[in-house]
């Protein structure tokens, strides 16, 4: 695995805990800090920065139990990658694909993006 590869599966791994656990520490290290969220759930559009995301992972973390979270693609160009998330059991019974960028800034690979698609089950 290439030390690129190495990298931005790490920092995936840590959005996957940190989002799951309500862990502030393994979001903020992965994420730039201008990073933003963006997606639709229950009709309601969420446009979120960096700060608002932490908040909420850390009131309300995703992980009730039952959650899984799979990587299942990363592309790597050069200082930029793309990647894909299918999580399940989010907050009980929430179902999403999350996508993500990722670019190396200030020398190190940084998540500056997630949009997410909600693909399952209703918000409580």
């Amino acid at each position: 695995m290439s030390k690129d590869l190495t990298e931005v599966t790490r920092l995936l791994n840590l959005y996957i805990d940190g989002a799951g656990k309500g862990n502030a520490d393994k979001l903020n290290e992965a994420f730039h800090a201008s990073a933003r969220w963006f997606g639709t759930m229950g009709g309601v559009d969420y446009d979120v920065d960096k700060a608002g995301f932490v908040a909420l992972m850390v009131e309300s973390p995703g992980d009730a139990g039952n959650m899984t979270a799979a990587i299942t693609d990363i592309q790597i160009d050069g200082t930029v990658a793309m990647a894909t998330i299918k999580e399940t059991g989010f907050w009980g019974t929430l179902s999403f694909t999350d996508y993500f960028t990722l670019s190396v800034l200030d020398g190190k690979w940084q998540i500056t993006n997630k949009t997410f698609a909600h693909t399952g089950g209703e918000h409580a």
